[in-house]
């Protein structure tokens, strides 16, 4: 009971931070691929930093500015949102972490993208809002649906982030990851075993079919 409640709990959070990182990581993955405008690679810098710092320092940062006395806690405690220790510290942990692999793959599909179709439709027209969404969207579609499975992925396996800034709280905050760990340090190795099964499978299946999509992609959108 308390495995299918922490995998049901991951899976839950993961799809929501998923769903959370594809607006930014498309208007992102766009100004990268696209843009030319001073700060762009100070922009792509920062969007990739999650990448290449530890995780830990990244939840240690999150955690200073969503708890109550940090900048971000302190503008939605007069709303009565809390944060930190709670599913959606789980979910932004997730949000931050996956959405670098998000933008790069996305950001990688628009730039095959051939500029003279969106040229030709905001010839005729068609604002950039709606070039994007008719032209460029729909010829990344599979980059797109390649880097929504990574971002899930990479946010299924989060670990670092998410237990500084939500701990490892049984019904509230524990993910598979999590659980894996607290699991090991208390000596439950069996249960801590069926875990990693269920967490690799899982990033197995969404792994595959990004690498399907990508697959895709590369070959113009064929089959």
């Amino acid at each position: 009971m308390e495995i299918s409640r922490i995998t049901a709990f991951t899976i839950a959070t993961a799809a929501g931070a998923t769903a959370v990182m594809i607006v930014p990581g498309l208007a992102l993955a766009w100004l990268l691929a696209r843009g030319r405008f001073r700060g762009r690679l100070l922009l792509e810098t920062l969007v990739s930093l999650p990448l290449v710092m530890p995780p830990v320092a990244t939840g240690l940062i999150l955690l200073l500015l969503c708890s109550p006395r940090g900048p971000v806690g302190r503008l939605l405690e007069p709303l009565g949102i809390d944060i930190v220790f709670t599913w959606k510290a789980v979910v932004l942990a997730m949000t931050v972490m996956g959405l670098p692999l998000f933008v790069r793959t996305v950001r990688a599909g628009i730039e095959q993208v051939d500029p003279r179709f969106e040229a030709a439709a905001a010839t005729l027209g068609a604002a950039p809002l709606r070039v994007f969404l008719t032209i460029t969207l729909p010829l990344a579609l599979p980059s797109v649906l390649a880097g929504t499975m990574l971002g899930f992925a990479r946010a299924i396996g989060e670990f670092g982030a998410t237990i500084v800034i939500a701990g490892s709280i049984p019904g509230a905050t524990r993910t598979l990851a999590v659980a894996i760990y607290t699991f090991t340090e208390t000596g439950r190795d069996s249960d801590a075993l069926v875990l990693i099964v269920i967490s690799g499978a899982i990033a197995f299946a969404a792994l595959w079919l990004s690498n399907r999509w990508t697959s895709r992609a590369g070959a113009g959108g064929r089959p």
